[in-house]
């Protein structure tokens, strides 16, 4: 061989092989990676450990047998997963079968999942195991209706878990971002990653894009009343009349109240001030050790206080009310009291927003109500109250490959910035719950259904028999709703005995009800509330586009079109209850 023949195959760079800049580079990644790692265990020792972390720690809650199993056969489940895919992206290309392009699913969305053979073998390998473990689910012979629920919802889980998209090595857009930013969004996503082991949630937005009262929350108003269980809110009119029937909001306690104040744009309650209501807003406490005998007994007293602190601070005689999600629950007892009392009259409507009493057709959540579930909560409750991050991470399981292996995939292995999306900021800020209450609430509704059973239950010592509640009322549902599932609160025209409307909105637990008429989204479905059935209310129904906010509120006028002038009490801290502090409170602030 020549001389001039050796220069020309030794001065040629191998192309396969990386360069030495290249090398020093990832070796620094590298590098970068383990001693961010590092800095945060030592900041998980003893010494330095919060009471967040010594919380979500394994070792405080990993002694209950179950979930060790649970724990066992996750961690078994996911190297294995780790193993099959990866030993498929290691075989050699061929070319599969065209993919399927009738299902649309968004985690497939890169284009190398259908042109690349490799990935577009396993994401087809992934689809027929997906379908094969769900046909087997559901083929299994001797099960109850519950118990095959649970297993199809756990096949289902595991299915989501399993998904290639949630592995590096497997998934053509994380190998893709890395390389074009030379390992920057690996350790990126591994910050994020570690700052969430930190405060013991995944994280769907940053933490510090928004503070409430300052970009969320603002809708101007007082506190004028204080108890140890809730404040209530007064907001500041708009109008310079306004109806004489006020509105009290009840929200859930299982989240913060100003997801119906989310923003100007977004916020039912400025709608509905400037609608010429006079509205007030209940603000839970988030439970602490002080609170481990808090039953519901006691919700149910604070409702009826707040009533009455209404009505007496406005000298009116009757409030219309709303109870949203469990909050509804709460109020249906809260009136089947007062009429059992004699004292009905004090709530002139109820509108039930997303709102169950016979939890028969309660959905995937009575599946969190067994012994072994239970056992689980009564050790995770030992200060008295449940964290609310545990309950975050329960309703997230219910859409986990939406609520949990999305923002795992885009949080974590592509190292996206976190979107400034108040409604995901609203749904991390979790509220503490009594645990005596908790445990109470899953046995006597969701697993006994008691409510539904006149006289079964009693709170403040009165029976409850929700025959008696003839309050109009207004019941709005959610087509797609996942918590309250349509053909369950479809059952509250079945218990109550007053007029009743019922409204099908479009969307969900949360979009079906904070759905703004200047937005101009989805629909909602009005027909026969007098029909026998859901599927009867439904052959009647007719359509209308956009928000289910006006047909409200013409109901509401409908009860009651008196107008007053605003003046005195109606504006906050100018009766005889006097301002406390502004809105949106201390309350909702404290963790």
């Amino acid at each position: 061989m020549s001389d001039a023949d050796k220069s020309d195959t030794t001065d040629v760079p191998n192309p396969f092989l990386p360069s030495p800049d290249d090398i020093q580079h990832w070796a620094s990644v590298i590098g970068r990676a383990q001693q961010m790692m590092l800095e945060y265990a030592l900041s998980q020792t003893n010494d330095g450990k919060t009471t967040a972390t010594v919380m979500f720690d394994p070792s405080t809650w990993l002694e209950n047998p179950a979930t060790q199993m649970w724990a066992q056969q996750s961690s078994k489940m996911w190297d294995q997963g780790v193993a099959f895919w990866t030993s498929l992206a290691t075989l050699n290309p061929m070319t599969p079968p065209a993919p399927d392009t009738a299902t649309k699913d968004r985690r497939f969305a890169d284009p190398d999942w259908a042109s690349n053979p490799v990935f577009a073998m396993i994401r087809q390998t992934y689809g027929l195991l997906t379908e094969q473990m769900l046909a087997t689910t559901r083929q299994l012979d001797g099960l109850d209706p519950a118990a095959r629920a649970k297993m199809e919802f756990a096949a289902k889980s595991i299915a989501d878990a399993m998904a290639p998209t949630n592995l590096a090595l497997t998934n053509p857009e994380v190998i893709k971002r890395a390389v074009e930013t030379r390992g920057e969004s690996l350790l990126k996503g591994l910050q994020h990653m570690l700052t969430d082991l930190s405060r013991g949630q995944l994280s769907h937005v940053d933490p510090d894009a928004f503070e409430v009262g300052v970009n969320i929350a603002t809708t101007p108003g007082k506190v004028i009343h204080e108890t140890e269980l809730y404040q209530l809110i007064q907001y500041t009119p708009t109008t310079k009349e306004v109806l004489r029937v006020p509105l009290l909001i009840f929200p859930p306690w299982i989240n913060r109240f100003y997801i119906l104040d989310l923003n100007p744009a977004k916020s039912f309650v400025a709608w509905a001030v400037e609608q010429g209501l006079s509205v007030f807003m209940v603000s839970w406490k988030s439970a602490d050790a002080s609170m481990k005998d808090v039953v519901w007994d006691d919700y149910i007293a604070a409702q009826i206080d707040a009533i009455d602190t209404v009505r007496a601070a406005l000298d009116v005689p009757a409030v219309h009310t709303i109870g949203y999600c469990v909050a509804g629950t709460t109020l249906a007892a809260t009136l089947a009291i007062l009429a059992a009392k004699g004292e009905a009259e004090r709530v002139k409507s109820v509108t039930f927003f997303t709102a169950q009493v016979d939890f028969e057709q309660a959905g995937d959540l009575k599946m969190f109500v067994d012994d072994s579930y239970l056992a689980l909560l009564e050790q995770l409750s030992a200060p008295g109250y449940l964290d609310g991050r545990y309950m975050a991470a329960t309703f997230n399981s219910l859409r986990g490959r939406d609520l949990i292996w999305n923002y795992v995939v885009s949080n974590y292995l592509l190292g996206n910035d976190y979107p400034p999306f108040d409604l995901l900021y609203w749904n991390g800020d979790t509220t503490n719950l009594p645990a005596k209450w908790h445990r109470q609430y899953l046995l006597d509704l969701y697993r006994d259904n008691r409510m539904v059973i006149p006289n079964s239950l009693s709170a403040c010592g009165t029976p409850i028999d929700l025959r008696k509640i003839e309050t109009p009322a207004y019941i709005q549902a959610g087509r797609e709703d996942h918590i309250a599932p349509l053909a369950s609160v479809w059952r509250l025209m079945n218990n109550l005995s007053g007029p009743k409307t019922f409204l099908l909105a479009g969307s969900g637990h949360i979009a079906g009800v904070v759905n703004p008429p200047a937005a101009g989204k989805y629909q909602y479905w009005t027909g026969d509330s007098k029909a026998a059935t859901l599927d009867e209310f439904v052959a009647s129904a007719s359509e209308t586009k956009g928000s289910w906010w006006p047909h409200w509120i013409d109901w509401i006028s409908a009860q009651d079109d008196k107008r007053i002038a605003v003046k005195g009490a109606r504006i906050p801290g100018k009766g005889a209850k006097k301002a406390i502090e502004d809105a949106p409170g201390r309350y909702v602030k404290q963790r």
